[in-house]
């Protein structure tokens, strides 16, 4: 996800590394804030793969900065992972987040509209947090208050983002036609 985030932010405008990961800790670093030793690397991965540049400007007050600016192979790139995320980007909300912050990227309200209905899929089917056997539990099932929240909170979430995803599914199949 590190790298959609680097291609994606890159796809907005041209950035130096710690503009980059200012950005990317506010889109993610919740989750697992993003280490110099982890970023630059990526970088560099991307850099030699020709997904981007990086060119040397001179610093306001001290050394001189490398700005990085996407390609235009790392944008074919870009929206080749967009229009084709592994099922775990879907799945995983965390990577899922990573996923949308960019699909406006993809150009074709058709292939947005293939991308949000795969998540909507996955959310539509029956899932919890705790089973019973293979059943799973729903949070009135539960007398445990705490394992009860959290299904309650994930129910809310899931039913906000269902109503977000159909909204703009329709949007997206009349902007199609």
């Amino acid at each position: 996800m590190l790298e959609l985030a680097i291609l994606g932010f890159l796809h907005d405008a041209p950035l130096h590394g710690y503009e980059l990961r200012k950005r990317i800790t506010a889109l993610t670093g919740h989750v697992k804030p993003v280490a110099e030793s982890t970023l630059y690397p990526a970088i560099k991965r991307l850099e030699n793969a020709r997904l981007l540049e990086r060119a040397t400007q001179p610093g306001s007050v001290a050394a001189p900065r490398h700005v990085l600016t996407l390609t235009e192979e790392g944008g074919r790139e870009l929206r080749r992972r967009l229009a084709q995320p592994p099922q775990r980007d879907i799945t995983d909300e965390n990577r899922w987040f990573t996923v949308l912050a960019f699909l406006r990227h993809l150009p074709d309200p058709g292939a947005q509209a293939a991308v949000l209905r795969r998540r909507l899929a996955f959310l539509e089917e029956p899932a919890s947090f705790f089973y019973d056997g293979d059943r799973p539990l729903r949070a009135e099932e539960l007398d445990d208050p705490f394992r009860r929240g959290i299904l309650t909170v994930a129910r809310a979430t899931s039913q906000a983002e269902l109503t977000w995803l159909r909204t703009t599914l329709d949007s997206l199949d009349a902007a199609g036609r």
